[in-house]
């Protein structure tokens, strides 16, 4: 009989030792897209698409870049201006969404093209040997959508 009140005392035990629900991690709200510019892809001086801009030209955009964003709207991207003139490297640790990025020398032709990056990895993504002086961040697959590819030149303009 000493059995009976541990076997109904049982469950009341093992509810009280539960861990507590896990807590999820706060999420940060979803930076928005500022339009800040505009952005012409040219082969042999023909236009093959234009998209809206973003511009990271400090230190601190450039350090955020699109870091807290799920998304971009359609022919969208951002536009990393870089004083001088190197090679240039990013890494995708903070950032969610998968990305074509391509490397631009200062006479605004693509030197490299890095195609769909793994979103969250440590690992560099970097122009190479190449030197770049603009970095420019669209989403995965842009590249192969319009057909762009190294050689090819852009044209931009802030519009505010």
């Amino acid at each position: 009989m000493r059995q009976v009140p541990f076997l109904l005392l049982l469950p009341l035990f093992l509810f009280a030792c539960k861990k507590p629900a896990e807590q999820s991690t706060p999420t940060l709200p979803d930076i928005p897209f500022k339009d800040e510019g505009e952005m012409t892809f040219l082969r042999n001086d023909t236009p093959l698409v234009h998209i809206k801009i973003e511009i990271a030209d400090n230190d601190s955009t450039r350090t955020r870049g699109l870091m807290q964003r799920s998304s971009l709207p359609d022919k969208s991207g951002m536009l990393f201006i870089f004083d001088l003139e190197e090679p240039q490297s990013f890494w995708m640790a903070n950032t969610q969404l998968p990305l074509d990025i391509l490397f631009v020398n200062a006479d605004s032709q693509i030197v490299s093209i890095s195609k769909y990056t793994t979103p969250l990895s440590p690992e560099s993504v970097s122009s190479g040997t190449n030197p770049a002086q603009y970095v420019i961040e669209v989403v995965a697959g842009f590249c192969d959508t319009f057909g762009i590819i190294e050689s090819d030149r852009v044209r931009w303009h802030r519009t505010s």
